[in-house]
């Protein structure tokens, strides 16, 4: 048995994600759960993450239960280097808990497994010729996204509503959203998205699909 490695773009440990991956995975599973902003304090995080003027956002959750909006490019050059410790403390399969397309990251020996690299096909096969509405935390992300949806068979809607709260839609607005839209098969494209809001997104009568329970299933085989 090997060692399974995460790396959150927040603070470890997601106790909003874990229960996801504890449920599918052999419990005797050794885990070593990190984060790209451990131990940084508020100040730490504005200084060395804050997005850049027209660059791609991200956004995550801190221990304390608060989210922060982060700069995509400054996120995925510290992600490398806590995927180089992950590997010398042993994990043989590291898996990214975050949806957000990162182009460069990479380990020496370890399986990485990168959401972004599996939702796509893997929905575009589920959904085939059905009309997908797609959930984002951020309406900024509609765009420095859209490219990894490329594999879809039809262009897919979309709409915002965060995982942590915000003053925009609720969740069940913008899957109400999508379905007066069009939309026939919802995605929730974010590992911050849980179970209690997939039941909040099938308010709107449709099948939802939760990132990162499919994510977590797909792993489950691997590790």
């Amino acid at each position: 048995m090997g060692k399974l490695g995460t790396l959150t773009i927040g603070q470890a440990p997601r106790g909003d994600i874990t229960p996801t991956l504890d449920a599918v995975l052999d419990p005797a599973l050794p885990r070593l759960h990190a984060g790209v902003l451990d131990g940084l304090s508020q100040d730490q995080i504005t200084n060395d993450f804050a997005p850049e003027p027209g660059g791609a956002l991200l956004i995550t959750k801190l221990l304390d239960g608060t989210s922060v909006v982060i700069d995509r490019a400054r996120t995925e050059l510290a992600a490398q280097a806590k995927l180089a410790m992950l590997e010398d403390a042993g994990c043989t399969t590291i898996l990214m808990l975050c949806t957000g397309h990162f182009a460069s990251l990479a380990t020496k020996h370890a399986r990485l497994i990168e959401p972004d690299r599996i939702l796509p096909p893997t929905v575009a096969a589920l959904v085939q010729n059905a009309q997908l509405g797609i959930i984002v935390p951020l309406a900024e992300q509609i765009a420095s996204e859209a490219g990894k949806w490329a594999p879809l068979a039809r262009s897919p809607l979309y709409a915002a509503a965060s995982p942590y709260g915000s003053d925009g839609p609720s969740i069940t607005e913008a899957a109400e959203a999508l379905a007066e839209g069009g939309a026939q098969i919802l995605l929730m494209d974010c590992m911050g998205f849980v179970e209690r809001h997939r039941e909040e997104a099938a308010a709107a009568g449709l099948p939802v699909v939760l990132s990162n329970a499919l994510i977590a299933k797909i792993v489950s085989e691997v590790v």
